[in-house]
């Protein structure tokens, strides 16, 4: 088996819907080839995705009636390998190929006359059966493709389209340091500072930001052995909320401080004011 036989494959093994052969033969490439795991957790993990988003509903009431009813009416077909029934004696296994004579081709006077055998009914159906399961799977692994290949799609986009702020907040979370302080307002807000010393940058995300002037704006600053560093300027959104990725490099021991400065942030480079709020990050 190569590997595109075993991507195709894997969506019906996610499934649990392998033939005992077809399951044997995936087993022992999955064995031999450990490489090619990804195509399973990829299945598997669209499969679980597609069935989260199926909301539960009871089945209808005559489900169970009219299934067995069908079943009851339906010819069943033996439980036969291809291979197996192609290799069976035609005449044994079918009646219809035994009754029907041999004839010599007439323009070969003398030749004994070699004839295929035809295949069998049975062979046609579990070959038909076979490659109808083979094409069902492949139809089934390529809509987990397409699914897998639309959420990478939009994660890629996501993923490009971040703001720095977002970037800088997701490499933080991400960080074995990462560290976060909430701290109230005065006016019902809240302020919660996100940092990581390994990475070196810290986040503000606020909601509840009291209104300022419209000459005036928030000015952040790492406060550093008694010396306040600005760290940039923000404007919160309409309903007082702001993600900010502050200025500089974050060094162990900072507090960071928010005030409300001159419009474009404190002419001298030093507060004018008393924070609103200050964070410790030790």
């Amino acid at each position: 088996m190569d590997e595109k036989e075993f991507a195709e494959l894997a969506a019906g093994y996610a499934l649990d819907a392998l033939s005992p052969d077809d399951r044997r033969t995936f087993d022992a490439a999955r064995a031999a080839h450990p490489e090619w795991e990804h195509w399973i957790e990829a299945d598997a993990a669209t499969i679980d995705a597609l069935a989260d988003g199926v909301p539960s509903a009871a089945p209808p009431l005559t489900l169970r009636s009219n299934l067995l009813s069908r079943i009851a009416t339906m010819p069943q077909l033996p439980d036969i390998d291809a291979a197996a029934a192609a290799a069976a004696d035609p005449v044994a296994a079918d009646p219809v190929a035994a009754a029907e004579p041999v004839v010599a081709a007439p323009d070969v006077p003398g030749d004994t006359p070699v004839v295929d055998p035809a295949p069998t009914t049975t062979a046609i159906q579990a070959i038909s059966r076979r490659n109808w399961t083979r094409g069902l799977l492949t139809l089934a692994a390529s809509l987990v493709i397409l699914v897998v290949l639309g959420f990478g799609a939009a994660t890629v986009n996501e993923y490009v389209n971040r703001t720095p702020e977002t970037a800088a907040l997701q490499q933080i979370e991400a960080a074995p340091d990462s560290q976060a302080a909430t701290a109230d307002l005065e006016d019902g807000g809240t302020m919660t500072a996100h940092w990581s010393e390994s990475v070196g940058k810290a986040v503000l995300v606020s909601t509840g930001l009291p209104e300022i002037a419209e000459d005036q704006s928030f000015e952040l600053w790492f406060v550093r052995d008694g010396e306040a560093l600005s760290a940039g300027t923000f404007e919160p959104t309409a309903d007082g909320g702001s993600t900010t990725l502050l200025e500089g490099a974050l060094e162990a021991g900072d507090v960071i401080a928010v005030t409300v400065e001159p419009e474009g942030g404190s002419p001298d480079g030093q507060p004018s004011s008393e924070p609103i709020v200050q964070i410790p990050t030790a």
